[in-house]
């Protein structure tokens, strides 16, 4: 197959980077870097997000309501005053347990309420706590007593914690005689600052300041003491009542819970109150015996993995039977109760005796079920441990699980948490009813009280753009939607030198072959006979991912007659194959191969008209253009050599704390197209959002060189686009809150500058950086109609920000559910669109997206970025990422932690290649 006929070579170890290309001028001609003398270069002002340009005009008008409250505000002329709290036990021991700083603050103010000038106080549950108006001291200290306190040492009813005796450990430790449960604990009130309730009122005008920001807090607070005051799981700004109507089972012993978020937000209109469902991850309550069973899969208790057991149990609160007292999970015991001692202290002077658990309970006239044969469940301290039998414990309610879902699961909480419009609607305005804010004496204290009713807001629609497709066909899409029956790929690939691999997927490959081919000749894209289909062995099936992955490439090595262009990978798994990493890897990283995997159930038309959109992108083929782009004649983009960036970082599931974050940044290339991109993906950090490897020079013995991820892409965009730099950038970047904006624009933006300034320190191309956010809670709704929002939906009026340029679009067709927009911030502008013209390219850049025919919820450029970085970052799936392992040569670390691994670089064969579709 290789028109040398050579076989497929082994591997090639991954390659260093290729020194630094200069693109100094359109002739090609090199420049110099600028000076890196590591000298303090003088400090320049911070950017600031850009302020609104104008108002737009574009679109169908639509009036529309959103879950925004209006919110009045009187009386903004008082202070809050800030006061720090620090909660300490008797013997001057820090109080680090969660939930008990309200029981204390909460039976400070009743008992000292006069000694605190009878003020109410909004109080985080930590360490502050505001009020309006000044305490009469500035250092206020008192001494609280609680009862009934639930807690993680020994109590009544415990092995050996009856009448003085002592829990397992023989703690000689000589406790105050108190009544039951009863602690005692120190409390230090210290003034700290105050902040003028008049900073809302200026934030709401658009002048934003650290007093405002702190304004804001104290009302969010507000919002989350109201809502722990009712008992409810309090999780950042949403709270989830204990209501089993309001519990989803997941399976698994987890459940979602649904509940609700509440914000203060300023916007155009004024301030306003943001109500949205929200959904949180519960473990399910009950005996924990049965918890377990249903977590693990198993039928019966005796086949618990007890080690998996502990990890699982471990932190989270159960109830105990008969005295009904709440304790935490430190751990199990290591022996099962029947063999678990302790020293039992006898009465009235008789000495101490050993005593198993089980013993201890038949003793007290509790006879055991089921428990002697499995681990108690420990709640004391390393020294002291505490034993309860399993059948004696339940696990409390709103307990959050904070494991990765599996995909049965995630597929089951979308399912089910799915709202129609108008439900959502109804649910959310009985929110506000219910929570009834304007009781909480803090609000009310602040002069604010909330609207009732949804406020309204005009919208507008744009119109679609005109797509084109093969023999000349153009069209406008209906409904954010297309299809190319009768319609013809616009540049179709040629799909030779390929062959099938067989995962043990249970499919007729000959017929999804012959399929394919015949689909492919309709769409104008030829498909040649594969050269073989490689079928892996039954003794392979239960093996390691790796092993069979590299067992199938020796048989691919071994039997084809050179290297093959594609490979088309049949996997036994629909969702999440542990095979997927590893044969991304050795296809993408170590041979250079473009590979297209599937796990095939219903085969039909539209089945494998899907695949060959995402085989023909692969192949450096196109689907469809933007009329627009093909003319060419996009605004200010096809007059000037333009790239378009989109930036993500995708980080580990949850109980993946040392699994490095990917950061992927595609470019677009072969301007003046914007639907064409390539990717380039590092690792970096764990949970570190910021990019850290724009821009990374390096001293090498030829000089100084680049390392970073904007170099590769500035050079290929050079020469795929007829030698030309690009003169105009605009960055999409998506993953980054509010709090971060300031970062993209003064250290991710400068990163990018400074390898333009590296390849060619003359060069000053003009930036646009914008933000889309998807994680928020506004969402838009038609006034007594059942339907989503329609595509092309924009609104940048009175739900805005007072001040910044940003606007929300629903760029897609929301077909089930309530259409969530995506929320695009606008941090720097120096290109100089139009509000409409920027609103147009948006919009039109959700119609790009090479692996379907819908319009997206967000450009493609981010969608690409999050693809890669997904797709390459199951290279490393079974790698160990642990702090002692995780460094390897060339690694490199941020913020002075461990070493991060680097990633398989791509084979030079794939790299500029639209892999990721």
């Amino acid at each position: 197959m290789d028109p040398h006929g050579d076989h497929l070579p082994p591997p090639p170890p991954i390659p260093s980077d290729v020194q630094s290309v200069k693109a100094g001028s359109d002739k090609g001609s090199p420049s110099r870097s600028p000076p890196m003398n590591g000298q303090a270069q003088p400090s320049k002002p911070k950017r600031i997000p850009a302020a609104r340009p104008g108002l737009v005009t574009r679109g169908q008008k639509i009036n529309l309501l959103y879950n925004l409250y209006r919110v009045n505000v009187k009386g903004t002329s008082d202070y809050i005053y800030h006061y720090s709290v620090l909660l300490k036990y008797e013997d001057d021991r820090a109080v680090d347990g969660k939930g008990i700083g309200r029981k204390v603050i909460d039976k400070m103010k009743q008992t000292y309420d006069s000694e605190l000038g009878n003020k109410d106080f909004a109080y985080d549950g930590e360490k502050t706590l505001f009020t309006l108006g000044p305490l009469p001291q500035n250092k206020n200290e008192f001494v609280v007593v609680l009862e009934d306190l639930p807690s993680g040492r020994t109590g009544k009813g415990s092995p050996g914690g009856n009448h003085g005796e002592h829990s397992p450990g023989g703690s000689d430790h000589k406790r105050l005689r108190k009544p039951y449960n009863t602690k005692t604990f120190k409390v230090e009130v210290n003034f700290a600052t105050k902040i003028p309730m008049s900073a809302i009122a200026q934030s709401m005008k658009g002048h934003e300041s650290e007093n405002s920001q702190e304004a804001f807090r104290v009302l969010d607070i507000i919002l989350r003491q109201h809502s722990a005051s009712q008992g409810c799981l309090l999780v950042r700004q949403s709270f989830f009542h204990n209501n089993p109507n309001n519990f989803i089972d997941l399976g698994g012993g987890v459940m979602g819970c649904r509940g609700f978020h509440s914000s203060f937000r300023t916007t155009q209109s004024g301030l306003s109150l943001n109500i949205d469902v929200s959904t949180t991850m519960i473990v399910k309550p009950g005996p924990v015996v049965d918890f377990l069973v249903v977590n693990q899969g198993v039928n019966h208790p005796d086949q618990i993995d007890w080690q998996k057991a502990k990890r699982m149990l471990k932190n989270l609160r159960i109830r105990v039977l008969p005295s009904n007292q709440e304790y935490k999970i430190v751990g199990l015991s290591d022996l099962p109760c029947r063999e678990q001692t302790f020293m039992l202290k006898q009465r009235n002077g008789g000495g101490e005796r050993e005593v198993t658990v089980s013993q201890y309970y038949k003793e007290k006239g509790t006879d055991l079920r089921y428990s002697d044969n499995y681990p108690c469940i420990n709640v004391g301290k390393p020294r002291r441990p505490t034993f309860y039998p399993l059948e004696l414990c339940n696990l409390v309610s709103l307990q959050r699980y904070t494991k990765a879902l599996n995909s049965l699961q995630r597929a089951s909480l979308v399912e089910k948490s799915r709202q129609k419009p108008q439900e959502r609607m109804h649910i959310l305005n009985e929110a506000l009813r219910r929570s009834n804010y304007d009781s909480e004496p803090m609000l009310r204290a602040c002069g604010i009280s909330i609207s009732p009713t949804f406020t309204q807001v005009d919208g507008r629609v744009l119109q679609a753009p005109k797509l084109k497709t093969g023999n000349g066909g153009d069209f406008f899409p209906r409904d954010g939607r297309w299809n190319f029956n009768n319609k013809t790929l616009i540049r179709p690939c040629h799909v030779e030198k390929w062959a099938v691999v067989n995962f043990s997927a249970r499919c007729d490959v000959r017929s999804l072959i012959r399929d394919l081919i015949r689909c492919g000749n309709m769409k104008g894209v030829k498909i040649d006979d594969p050269f073989d289909v490689f079928e892996e062995g039954r003794n392979m099936r239960g093996t390691a991912p790796n092993v069979r992955v590299d067992e199938m490439f020796e048989q691919v090595r071994t039997k084809l007659p050179g290297a093959p262009r594609f490979l088309l990978c049949l996997l036994p798994e629909r969702k999440n194959s542990d095979i997927y990493g590893p044969w991304k890897r050795k296809c993408l990283a170590d041979f250079g191969i473009v590979t297209q995997c599937l796990a095939p159930s219903k085969v039909n038309d539209q089945y494998l008209t899907n695949l060959l959109l995402k085989i023909n992108a692969k192949l450096d083929g196109m689907n469809s253009l933007l009329q627009v782009e093909d003319a060419p004649s996009i605004p200010l983009i096809s007059r000037v050599p333009t790239i378009i960036l989109g930036m993500d970082v995708s980080h580990g599931s949850p109980g993946q704390a040392d699994r490095p974050s990917i950061a992927a940044v595609v470019s677009s290339r072969q301007w003046p197209l914007i639907s064409k991109y390539r990717a380039s993906v590092h690792a970096q950090s764990a949970k570190l959002e910021m990019i850290d490897s724009l821009f990374k020079p390096k001293d090498t013995a030829d000089g100084k060189v680049d390392e970073g991820i904007i170099k590769e892409l500035l050079v290929d965009f050079y020469s795929s686009s007829g030698k030309r730099k690009p003169d105009q950038v605009i960055i999409f970047r998506d993953g980054v809150s509010e709090s971060q904006f300031s970062q993209v624009l003064n250290n991710e933006l400068d990163q990018i500058m400074a390898a333009c300034k590296f390849l060619d320190e003359n060069w000053n191309p003009k930036f646009t950086v914008i933000v889309a956010q998807k994680n928020h809670h506004t969402k838009f709704f038609i006034q007594n109609d059942p339907n989503n929002v329609p595509p092309g939906t924009v609104i940048d009026n009175k739900v805005c920000h007072p001040r910044n340029y940003d606007f929300y679009m629903c760029s897609h067709k929301g077909a089930i559910g309530t259409t969530r927009p995506t929320h695009y911030h606008v941090l720097l502008d120096q290109i100089g669109f139009t509000p409409d013209d920027l609103q147009e390219l948006v919009h039109s850049l959700s119609y790009v997206y090479q692996r379907s025919t819908t319009a997206i919820s967000v450009v493609a450029p981010i969608c690409y970025a999050h693809l890669a970085a997904t797709q390459v970052g199951q290279f490393m799936k079974f790698d160990d990422y642990q702090s002692d392992t995780s460094s390897s040569q060339g690694g490199h670390s941020s913020g002075g932690g461990a070493p991060v691994p680097e990633l398989p670089r791509l084979h030079e064969k794939v790299r500029s290649s639209m892999f990721f579709c």
